[in-house]
């Protein structure tokens, strides 16, 4: 079955301290697209500039990612250049150019509005509510957002929020929304906005899910050597909504934290390499593989069938 995502597509500059590289692929839609393309079809809505790489849009379509929904606009395509510490925590962005981004205004293909499975990029929150719109009928609608649009635009956050089955959020996003510094306060108020399932993200120290018979907390999957975390977030997004296309997309909450597993390995691959590196020939046999160890490392057993 397919996903459908709508997000970003970009030419990235990044820095942290394994190194420099520029004008890389990235973006919210693509780093999602590569890696949900190994558990299912994907289907992508976004802009580029008349500048992007032929090749790169070939490539996608190589990923099993169907790029009927991206259009060429008149104008430079989206760039962002961003610079990691010595932990890796938070980039500090040197430079945002919008380019053909500032004026996107998301327009579904036909095939597109019957996709039984939707993904919300981290966009303004006033374009996923024009794609929630667009969209019949879908199965399940899952959203991200971050703190700026929380700042300046909370109101319609919540809006879109109530339409959506699955939020993904980070920690201070989920107390950000709230006002709540306590986690599970946070959760439970996100719950009350409208969403079945609330995934609050906690960096290297997992994953935390609510909205099932109790709350289900998930050790990140390990990495030898983090290179870029860039893309972390989209990654882990689609290696959860991804598997649970594959399956048919029933949101139990086995069905999930199954997908939350799936989301940990996928995540730990996208920051192993610079930009999108390293998932530009994964395989679903890598992450199978990588899987099973995973959930034996962490005695998972439990969300392991």
């Amino acid at each position: 079955m397919s996903v459908l995502v709508v997000g970003s597509v970009a030419l990235d500059t990044l820095t942290t301290p394994a190194g420099k590289v520029e004008d890389t692929l990235g973006g919210s839609a693509v780093y999602f697209g590569l890696a949900a393309g190994q558990l299912a079809e994907v289907r992508i809505v976004g802009v580029v500039g008349l500048d992007f790489p032929s090749k790169e849009k070939d490539y996608l379509q190589e990923r099993n990612v169907d790029v009927e929904g991206l259009t060429v606009g008149r104008g430079p395509t989206f760039r962002w250049e961003g610079v990691y510490g010595p932990d890796f925590g938070d980039a500090k962005t040197i430079r945002t150019e919008l380019g053909v981004f500032a004026s996107f205004e998301p327009v579904l293909p036909e095939k597109y509005r019957k996709t039984p499975y939707v993904f919300l990029a981290n966009i303004d929150p006033d374009l996923q509510i024009k794609v929630l719109d667009q969209v019949e009928n879908p199965t399940w609608i899952a959203m991200d957002t971050m703190n700026l649009w929380i700042e300046h635009k909370k109101e319609i956050v919540l809006k879109a929020m109530k339409r959506v089955d699955i939020l993904l959020v980070n920690a201070s996003e989920a107390k950000q929304l709230s006002g709540s510094t306590d986690l599970f306060r946070a959760g439970k108020y996100i719950l009350n906005q409208g969403p079945k399932y609330v995934i609050i993200k906690l960096g290297s120290s997992g994953v935390m899910l609510l909205g099932g018979p109790q709350p289900f907390l998930l050790p990140a999957c390990p990495v030898k050597k983090v290179i870029d975390p860039t893309g972390a977030g989209d990654t882990f997004a689609a290696g959860l909504l991804g598997y649970l296309a594959g399956i048919g997309g029933e949101l139990t909450f086995e069905n999930i934290t199954k997908g939350l597993c799936y989301g940990s390995v996928t995540a730990s691959y996208a920051i192993g390499g610079f930009g999108v590196q390293a998932l530009r020939t994964l395989e679903r046999s890598e992450i199978d593989k990588r899987l099973a160890y995973y959930l034996s490392t962490n005695q998972l057993n439990k969300v392991s069938g």
